[in-house]
């Protein structure tokens, strides 16, 4: 047996070894991927059109499980409350407990006093389509508004409850990262509540989630793409054997 013959033949098996593993990896990143979010994050479909243009109607959204007492300002979240209806609802968090929301000064909604730069709005509307009147937010509940105030049910439609409008934290289910359908993707942080106490909340694991799963198949196929490639490199690096005429 020639030496390049048995080196070729040694280099094939360490590289179905490496084929091999990373086949393998792959396989535990692609799947643990898919499995780390079915735990951690909830698929929901938003009925309405109340959030858009962050979320239009029918948009199929992802949320993270969360427990409400890590909600945040700005936050997006999916939530059930008895008195607004029997299904859940996304809304986003514009005041927390001690909070007073009120609306409007210049056209814009005020927490605290502090005008808020809401840029999620629809272009061309504001938050003064709410109207809301200076109102204190009881203590371990949120305010909720949809991003497209003109038409949404949200705490301005039910500021005549003894709540003042609030949903208590307990009815929060989980908060919304991105939109996966459309691909949209994440959702823009917002940006007009991050100097106020707390500040806003970072994102989940999604996008290391996402990572995983695409590591993990680019890996398999990489792996399984080896041996073929392997073997028709082998063949063209094989000299041809000419026939011996008498």
């Amino acid at each position: 047996m020639s030496r390049t013959r048995r080196t070729d033949e040694g280099h094939g098996k360490a590289g179905s070894m490496l084929s091999g593993i990373a086949v393998a990896l792959g396989c535990v990143l692609f799947l643990g991927g898919f499995v780390w979010g079915a735990f951690v994050y909830q698929p929901y479909t938003v009925p309405t059109d109340s959030m858009t243009p962050t979320i239009g109607a029918g948009d199929r959204v992802l949320a993270q499980r969360i427990d409400g007492s890590v909600v945040k300002r700005g936050d997006v979240v999916v939530f059930q409350e008895a008195t607004w209806g029997d299904m859940p609802m996304v809304k986003r968090v514009v005041g927390i407990g001690g909070d007073k929301v009120a609306c409007c000064t210049d056209g814009k909604l005020t927490v605290n006093g502090k005008k808020i730069d809401e840029r999620y709005l629809p272009s061309g509307k504001n938050a003064s389509l709410t109207g809301i009147k200076t109102t204190t937010v009881p203590k371990g509940r949120l305010f909720l508004l949809g991003d497209e105030r003109s038409g949404s049910l949200d705490s301005s439609v039910h500021l005549g409850d003894s709540e003042n409008g609030s949903v208590e934290r307990g009815a929060v289910q989980a908060r919304v990262d991105a939109v996966a359908w459309p691909l949209n993707g994440m959702l823009a942080k917002p940006t007009g509540f991050e100097a106020m106490p707390g500040g806003i909340s970072q994102p989940g694991p999604l996008k290391w989630m996402v990572y995983a799963v695409v590591g993990g198949a680019v890996l398999v196929l990489g792996g399984a793409a080896y041996g073929p490639i392997s073997k028709r490199s082998r063949r063209s690096r094989t000299p041809r054997t000419e026939p011996v005429r008498a």
